[in-house]
């Protein structure tokens, strides 16, 4: 029986993959190098990071300091004014909220989370929420999703883990836990062979709920 649900975050409960990459692109255009989206998915579904490329084609370290500071107020400013909002979230949590306990576990970062935050309606039906600053390795390692069976005092049997991405994916699996993965159009070409469940949306949770008790 699915007792408990991990969530992730960005891309799954808001709308905001396609902005992180959006505000790593324009902070590197400015700088003169060109980010090859393709190639940004792939380095961030075996956890690399955002700057892969630069390094590879030779951006120092204190250029890519400057980039990751405007990255971080480019993505800041779009999490205030761009619509990130995913239909349907909130009266979604609402009802699962009644079959099941329920966390997110994020590699976003706490102000970025806070900024999300501040006027929604997600938080009120989570237990928890452990963001980039509560563990030390990230996704995919599986330190994220233990934590929260820890915090939730929970066996990986008795949880399900809900992710966009092959590093999530990557996490909950080596976590060993069933991952159910959510479309998102920005992460539709990872690999997820390794998925318990492949979902087009969130209201569809209730029924592998209902399957599982």
């Amino acid at each position: 029986m699915k007792k408990y649900i991990l969530f992730d975050h960005d891309g799954v409960l808001v709308d905001t993959e396609f902005w992180y990459f959006r505000s790593a692109e324009r902070a590197l255009a400015e700088a003169g190098f060109t980010l090859d989206k393709d190639q940004y998915l792939r380095d961030m579904a075996r956890g690399a990071g955002s700057w892969v490329q630069a390094r590879a084609a030779g951006i120092d370290d204190r250029t890519l300091v400057r980039v990751r500071e405007a990255r971080n107020g480019y993505y800041q400013e779009y999490l205030r004014t761009e619509a990130i909002e995913i239909d349907c979230v909130v009266d979604t949590l609402a009802e699962l909220s009644t079959y099941a306990r329920m966390a997110i576990v994020t590699t976003a970062k706490r102000a970025d989370f806070d900024i999300i935050h501040e006027k929604r309606q997600i938080r009120q039906f989570m237990d928890f929420v452990l963001v980039r600053e509560d563990y030390e390795l990230a996704k995919p390692n599986p330190e994220p999703y233990l934590a929260g069976l820890k915090r939730f005092g929970a066996t990986a049997q008795e949880t399900l883990v809900v992710e966009d991405s092959a590093r999530g994916l990557t996490s909950a699996v080596a976590a060993g836990i069933d991952c159910a993965i959510v479309r998102n159009e920005f992460t539709k070409a990872d690999d997820f062979s390794r998925a318990t469940y492949r979902i087009d949306s969130l209201s569809e949770l209730k029924e592998i709920l209902l399957r599982e008790s």
